[in-house]
C-alpha cells in the first residue's frame, strides 16, 4: 500500500465515523473534504438546520428535503473562508447525480468513495467532467 492509499483509507475511516452522527435510519453517509492534507469540511446526511432530526416519513421513505453528506460538507465550506478548489472529497457512498453537479461546480478535483450506490450516473458525470473518481472499498 502506497502513502496516498494509506491517507485515503484513513480519511475514509474518518468519514465512516462521521456518518454515525446522522439521524437517518435507512442509510448513514459521511463526507470529508480535504485540501493539502488538511480537513476543511465534514458532513453527514440529515435534515436542514432548524428541522426535526427525523429523516424518514411514516412509510419509511427519506423525506425530500434531507441533505446528502457531500452537500452538507460543500455548504459548510461555502459559509467559511475556505475554498473547495482542487480538494479531495471522501465519501462513504458514491455520489448521486445532483450532488455530483455540486461537487464539480465547487471545484473538487478528486472523489474517493468506499461503497457504491445502485445508480452510478453521478460517478459517470464526474468522470466526464474531468474529476478523478476512485472506488476504494474497505479491506476485509
Amino acid at each position: 500500500m502506497n502513502k496516498q492509499e494509506k491517507y485515503d483509507r484513513a480519511y475514509l475511516k474518518m468519514a465512516s465515523e462521521w456518518s454515525q452522527l446522522s439521524y437517518c435510519e435507512r442509510r448513514k453517509v459521511g463526507a470529508l473534504i480535504v485540501k493539502g492534507r488538511m480537513i476543511i469540511s465534514d458532513g453527514y446526511n440529515g435534515t436542514p438546520s432548524g428541522f426535526e432530526n427525523i429523516c424518514e416519513d411514516d412509510a419509511g421513505y427519506t423525506k425530500w428535503y434531507v441533505l446528502h453528506a457531500e452537500a452538507n460538507a460543500i455548504l459548510k465550506v461555502a459559509g467559511s473562508t475556505q475554498s473547495c478548489e482542487g480538494a479531495t472529497l471522501y465519501l462513504t457512498m458514491s455520489p448521486c447525480t445532483n450532488c455530483s453537479k455540486l461537487i464539480h461546480q465547487a471545484g473538487i478535483k478528486r472523489v474517493v468513495y468506499a461503497s457504491e450506490y445502485k445508480d452510478l450516473s453521478g460517478v459517470d458525470f464526474l468522470q466526464r467532467a474531468g474529476v478523478v473518481v476512485e472506488f476504494l472499498p474497505p479491506v476485509a
